[in-house]
């Protein structure tokens, strides 16, 4: 009988000790973004973000932070993208609106006490992209997009409040190789922990 409380009670210690090293969440936002290249207006513009993480502790200093996110990103043409494009685009098709589903991988580093600095991998695929950008000649951005994020977050309790950097690394022009197209966005967002 003294076994099997010794092991009822080192069972409940174990899975305490994981359950406050592993935490869900939600998460909604803003983002600030802009496509680099000629076509575009080097502008950030708003757009927003919401979905979902996980925290894993791996430690004391280090936790890991896969999350998934919907994102939109919002631009505008520049003239230069009529003048690539001969044809191409009509005066009221110069909003473009991409909405991804964003999945990063952060590596969380406890700095000092809330605050924490976040960098990582991030892959994005393309769900939906404006519909009036170059209706008539197919798809004009790649469904895929490879980034690399650095950021804060600091703790308070179950909120999390976060502000990142994302640079795009490969083109995701679909059209041709005439002009090279990458996202940048910057990110501010509050995430509630369970």
């Amino acid at each position: 009988m003294k076994t099997k409380l010794l092991c009822l009670i080192t069972v409940l210690l174990i899975s305490q000790a994981m359950m406050a090293q592993f935490h869900l969440g939600l998460r909604v936002g803003t983002n600030l973004s802009k496509i680099e290249g000629k076509s575009f207006k080097q502008e950030f513009q708003y757009g927003y973000l919401l979905g979902g993480f996980a925290e894993i502790g791996l430690g004391n200093k280090f936790f890991l932070q896969p999350e998934v996110l919907f994102n939109q990103y919002t631009s505008t043409l520049d003239s230069n993208f009529s003048h690539i494009y001969q044809g191409a685009i009509t005066n009221d098709q110069s909003k473009v609106k991409l909405n991804y589903l964003s999945i990063p991988v952060i590596l969380n580093y406890k700095l000092l006490g809330p605050i924490s600095i976040q960098a990582g991998p991030q892959y994005a695929i393309l769900i939906d992209q404006s519909k009036t950008l170059l209706q008539n000649r197919g798809r004009a951005f790649k469904s895929g997009d490879m980034s690399l994020l650095a950021g804060v977050q600091v703790k308070v309790a179950m909120l999390r409040v976060t502000g990142r950097y994302i640079v795009g690394l490969n083109n995701i022009n679909d059209i041709d190789n005439q002009d090279k197209w990458r996202n940048q966005n910057i990110q501010l967002s509050v995430g509630l922990a369970f």
